[in-house]
C-alpha cells in the first residue's frame, strides 16, 4: 500500500520538471512539511478567496520580542497548524530569538503524523522586522 494515504501535492515553491514539462510533485511527509510551511508563511487575508487561511504570526511584525509576545506567537502558530493541517496532531511550538540578531526568530515545531504516529521536527526562520533583510 505504501504511504499514499499521506497525500500528494504540487511541490512548493512550484517547479516545472525540465525533463517532462510537468509540475513537480511532493509526496508523503514532504508534502505535509511543505503544507505547514505554506500555512506559516501565508498571512491571514492574503488569499482573496480564502481570507481566513494562514497564520496570525504576521500580525506581530514590528512588535517587541518579549516573553508575552513570543507566547502569543506560539499560540498563533499552533492554532493555525491544528486548523489547516488535519494530517498532524500533538503540535508543539517553541519560538526563540536569535542571540546575535534581535529581529530573527526561530520557530521550532514538533508534530506527529496521525496515520503513522511518526514524530517530525522542523525549524523555520521568521523576521520580526520584515523588509530589513
Amino acid at each position: 500500500m505504501g504511504k499514499s494515504f499521506l497525500g500528494r501535492g504540487w511541490k512548493f515553491p512550484v517547479v516545472v520538471d525540465p525533463a517532462t514539462g510537468r509540475i513537480a510533485m511532493s509526496e508523503f511527509e514532504d508534502d505535509i512539511a511543505e503544507a505547514i510551511r505554506i500555512i506559516l508563511y501565508t498571512a491571514k487575508g492574503e488569499r482573496v478567496m480564502r481570507p481566513d487561511f494562514g497564520c496570525g504570526i504576521h500580525e506581530f511584525v514590528f512588535e517587541t520580542t518579549d516573553p508575552t509576545t513570543l507566547s502569543l506567537m506560539e499560540a498563533s502558530v499552533e492554532e493555525a497548524i491544528m486548523r489547516w493541517e488535519p494530517r498532524v496532531h500533538e503540535v508543539d511550538v517553541k519560538i526563540t530569538q536569535e542571540q546575535h540578531d534581535e529581529g530573527k526568530l526561530h520557530i521550532s515545531l514538533a508534530y506527529r503524523v496521525r496515520t503513522t504516529n511518526n514524530l517530525y521536527n522542523q525549524v523555520y526562520p521568521f523576521y520580526m522586522h520584515e523588509g530589513t533583510r
